[in-house]
């Protein structure tokens, strides 16, 4: 890499921190899609978001903040400090349209009278950590499962307009609990769509890669290293790729499946994916690399959306929609809508995606990431 790579590597990152250019100025600027269309106007509604104190909900918080007037904002978390943090940070007499409400997506109870008069449901409550969920199977799946059926019944109950639930690419082709408890979800949520019948609550998943500098991903973790002076990178393997996203994306992809959700629908981004080693070499290219194997549960690529799965996905320019088998009202309406039904075999995954990110990639998603 340049000198302006490695100068770029050893910067801490805010988003007042210029980015210098890591390539001449007549290279091809990188493309990242921003989702932000067809647009859902969430002016006047009230939205409630399980896990709302984690990077994701405390980012739509402030997208909420700066797009629309809500009459109802509510931050469903069981963690009263990170409530507390957030309260300070968006205190109720500034927004008084927020609500910072404790609970548990194990809790039904609880979270029927969270719904209450509620218009729209984002759910990103979740046991995220891989590790973390092979070692602690029970409590991974009272969670991830028995909380997505909870958000299920609760909606219904409460006549909820729409749903939308957070997935992972580890749940297409799952080989740890986490990604397995994700697809049971997902699968919960599409199936949701047959108890509500066609005038009840409409329920859809988002599914993406890692979250580019969100708390738990690489990036952070390499950065604090770093920092702390190690003469060496830790590499699970010199293969492996991943999907990655900003959380500005995930938001805009949240929010734009929603507006055009019909029902049952599970949405991919198109979005870029690397190696680990890229990834590591471009945080600083001086730091050697030392392979530490891979982890309990980990895989070598990540995959959106399975070969299995092509029969029922069209391609929108971009994302991806795989439908929902029962939905055929639904398919001819994205046909109408412009998208073209994916080749048979078709599939989406990091290590054959054609968006591979190079050093300029990474540098304009790095700016991306913390602007």
């Amino acid at each position: 890499m340049s000198k302006s790579a490695v100068a770029l590597a050893r910067t801490p990152f805010s988003p007042e921190t210029p980015i210098p250019n890591l390539a001449p100025a007549e290279t091809p600027q990188p493309q990242f899609r921003d989702f932000s269309q067809p647009w859902l106007d969430l002016n006047g509604k009230s939205v409630l978001v399980t896990g709302g104190t984690g990077s994701f909900g405390k980012h739509f918080l402030k997208t909420v903040l700066d797009r629309y007037k809500p009459r109802r904002l509510i931050i469903f978390s069981r963690d009263e400090l990170k409530q507390s943090d957030m309260a300070l940070e968006f205190p109720m007499d500034r927004y008084p349209f927020i609500r910072y409400f404790i609970g548990d997506v194990r809790d039904r109870d609880r979270l029927d009278m969270a719904l209450r008069d509620v218009d729209y449901v984002i759910h990103a409550a979740a046991m995220k950590q891989v590790t973390t969920a092979e070692y602690n199977p029970f409590e991974c799946i009272r969670t991830n499962v028995f909380g997505a059926e909870n958000i299920v019944y609760a909606a219904l109950r409460r006549n909820v307009r729409k749903v939308i639930a957070l997935s992972t690419d580890k749940a297409a082709n799952p080989v740890n609990l986490y990604g397995a408890s994700k697809l049971a979800s997902d699968k919960i949520f599409v199936a949701a769509n047959n108890m509500a019948g066609a005038d009840g609550t409409k329920f859809s998943v988002v599914r993406y890669g890692n979250v580019f500098g969100s708390r738990g991903s690489v990036v952070p973790f390499f950065r604090k290293l770093v920092a702390d002076g190690a003469d060496s990178l830790p590499i699970t393997d010199p293969r492996m790729t991943r999907f990655w996203i900003t959380l500005t994306q995930g938001v805009n992809f949240v929010l734009s499946s929603m507006e055009m959700m019909q029902g049952g629908e599970i949405y991919v981004p198109k979005i870029a994916s690397t190696t680990i080693t890229d990834l590591a070499t471009f945080i600083n290219p001086k730091l050697k690399q030392h392979v530490v194997g891979i982890r309990p549960g980990e895989k070598l690529h990540e995959t959106m959306i399975p070969a299995d799965d092509s029969h029922w996905t069209v391609d929108m320019k971009d994302r991806y929609v795989i439908l929902a088998s029962f939905a055929t009202a639904a398919r001819e309406a994205y046909l109408a809508r412009g998208a073209v039904p994916v080749p048979e075999g078709f599939s989406y995954s990091s290590d054959a995606n054609p968006e591979a990110l190079d050093a300029r990639g990474l540098q304009a998603l790095l700016q991306m990431a913390y602007a």
